[in-house]
């Protein structure tokens, strides 16, 4: 007769271990969110969702605050804020599908970007706070300041810094690239880069999720204007107003980029096929 669990009874690598182990600690955590201290992980729940023998755990780390140690290690390798890339590219493309005829004048091309701020970064905070993966990431930087040990708490801080780097950097490549689709470019008297750039907008939108933990309302905050060049007075978030302050005084419109009927038309389609990640993307006629 079949032995009940028999299937936990065979063998596995050090490396299957480690790596199953790691890889459902690391799904717990972002699933429930991370504590500084960590103290709320089961060592034998994780064993159980990672479906490796408590042998061979015990065998790889004889006491849980050996495996916490690999942990941090395996969290900060991805330690970067969530994106909805997918949901962005939707959004901005219904919008500017929804006012195509903006896109004929200066006016209503400055119209359109105040639309595009106004919107795109209400959908953005609303991400980064209701994530676990936020709260996971902001958990992680306190928890690795305070880790005993100088050599893991350097190396710890060289992975989140790597991810940070990669994380602007792909932010980076996505504000160039829809600025270009835009018709607009960094003022040339800023000094700056869409390096400089993003960090800020990220540095706004990452200190409003932080403070909106305890105080909600920072989030749900609107006021009623007509910044940036927008059509009418509408609801304003303190994300746009801050993220579109910080954008006007880094972009202006191109005057290389001719604004004409083609130009206009032809661009609904391309953020239809506009992926922020994919170099090869074609970008509209100059």
């Amino acid at each position: 007769m079949e032995q009940p669990f028999a299937r936990r009874s065979r063998r596995l690598s050090q490396a299957q271990t480690e790596r199953r182990m790691l890889d459902a600690a690391s799904e717990l955590v972002n699933r429930i969110g991370l504590t500084v201290s960590l103290d709320h992980l089961s060592f034998e729940e994780i064993i159980h969702a990672a479906d490796v023998p408590r042998s061979a755990a015990y065998r790889r780390w004889p006491q849980k605050d050996l495996f916490i140690v690999d942990l941090v290690r395996r969290l900060a390798e991805n330690a970067t804020p969530p994106t909805l890339v997918d949901d962005e590219v939707a959004l901005l493309t219904s919008i500017v599908g929804a006012h195509v005829e903006w896109l004929t004048t200066a006016d209503g091309r400055q119209r359109l970007l105040a639309e595009l701020f106004r919107r795109l970064t209400v959908l953005d905070l609303d991400a980064l706070s209701q994530s676990p993966g936020w709260r996971t990431y902001i958990a992680l930087h306190a928890t690795f300041v305070g880790l005993a040990d100088g050599e893991l708490r350097e190396q710890v801080r060289i992975e989140l810094a790597e991810s940070e780097r990669t994380h602007l950097a792909r932010m980076a490549d996505s504000w160039e690239r829809l600025s270009a689709l835009l018709g607009y470019r960094l003022r040339p008297g800023m000094g700056a880069s869409f390096d400089s750039l993003v960090t800020l907008v990220s540095a706004i939108l990452r200190g409003l999720a932080l403070m909106a933990l305890a105080s909600p309302q920072i989030a749900s905050h609107r006021t009623w204007a007509t910044p940036f060049g927008a059509e009418n007075a509408q609801e304003w978030s303190l994300s746009a107003i801050g993220i579109a302050s910080i954008a006007s005084a880094h972009l202006e419109p191109d005057p290389d980029v001719v604004w004409d009927d083609v130009r206009a038309a032809a661009l609904p389609a391309a953020l239809t096929a506009w992926t922020p990640s994919d170099p090869r993307r074609e970008g509209l006629p100059r």
